[in-house]
């Protein structure tokens, strides 16, 4: 597991205020073994990954080092769907012009 996957999951419990102690045990692991991750001594399973991702509410790809965007393809999803609702006014304004002009 790479250098940042320890690095972010320290600066995620570290931006929420939380000690390891209680993401430990929010995270259903001993407070060693999340210190092991964070220092990088040991890497998680795939079933960890998931749970980090949904306790720190990111995408796997984030907490993997994979992307700078925590909350992944949601935001992007987000940001097509205004900009499809846009295009589509426009187009509506478009046609109702065209009209207006005898086209």
């Amino acid at each position: 597991m790479s250098q940042s996957f320890s690095n972010t999951m320290s600066a995620l419990r570290r931006a929420r205020g939380l000690s390891q102690r209680t993401a430990a045990a929010d995270l259903n692991i001993s407070q060693a073994l999340l210190s092991h991750y964070e220092n990088g001594a040991r890497e998680p399973g795939l079933d960890f990954v998931c749970r980090a991702c949904r306790y720190y509410n990111v995408s796997a790809d984030y907490l993997l080092g994979l992307t700078d965007v925590p909350t992944g393809s949601t935001a992007a999803l987000e940001a097509l769907t205004e900009l499809t609702a846009a295009l589509d006014a426009a187009a509506d304004r478009a046609r109702a012009t065209l009209k207006d002009l005898g086209g």
